[in-house]
């Protein structure tokens, strides 16, 4: 088994685990969160109500759910059978697939835009060149991507979440190296949010938030 098959597995494994108490858990991942909300909205209007966007790493749909709220034709992909069956039950009018983010079942530059909301985490840092290099590929010219990630250099281990035997690793990026592998993978880059922790969130780090567009030509302005 290869490095990239055994963090695959493992993630997989991890959130399948998981899935019905983590959804519990983050409900309502937005609610106490006006800037994220913000900058979700920030990014539909960039992409336009005629753009296609999938939120890649969904979880649950919470995030999809949303931007489908704010008029974009939104669906939800994600690695973890268990997380899409809640995903598919909460939002049944929504549309969910399987797949791996590393390896998209979505034609070339067919969407207006992509949500990476939390979902590079667990991705090694090796396999980043990759990950934003497929991220381009499904983007149309013109494409925008919101990418979400907490702010660090030290990952953080899961261990035994909600009395379940699995473990996992939370890895933490400084937004300039995040930014500096999407201006390489060929995206232009266009804002850079930092948000400080918030102790009502039980948050120990910043909160990072990278707006980036694939050159070309495309409906909506620049990010």
């Amino acid at each position: 088994m290869t490095d990239t098959e055994d963090f695959l597995t493992a993630t997989r494994a991890f959130y399948d685990t998981v899935a019905e108490d983590y959804a519990e858990h983050f409900r309502d991942p937005l609610g106490d969160r006006p800037l994220e909300r913000g900058l979700l909205g920030v990014f539909a209007e960039l992409v336009g109500p005629a753009g296609t966007v999938a939120d890649l790493g969904c979880g649950p749909g919470a995030v999809t759910a949303y931007l489908g709220s704010l008029g974009l034709d939104a669906f939800g992909v994600d690695l973890s059978a268990s997380m899409l069956g809640v995903a598919r039950r909460e939002n049944p009018a929504l549309r969910f697939e399987q797949g791996s983010m590393l390896d998209l079942d979505i034609a070339d530059g067919s969407l207006g835009g992509v949500v990476s909301w939390y979902s590079s985490i667990h991705t090694p840092t090796g396999e980043l060149p990759s990950l934003f290099a497929e991220f381009r590929r499904v983007l149309a010219p013109g494409g925008h991507l919101l990418l979400a990630f907490q702010a660090g250099g030290e990952p953080r281990r899961l261990d035994r979440p909600w009395g379940h035997p699995v473990t996992l690793d939370f890895l933490r990026r400084r937004p300039e190296q995040m930014a500096e592998l999407l201006t390489a993978a060929g995206f232009t880059l266009g804002s850079r949010t930092v948000r400080e922790p918030d102790g009502r969130l039980s948050e120990s780090v910043g909160q990072a938030f990278l707006f980036a567009r694939k050159p070309g030509d495309g409906a909506g302005a620049d990010a």
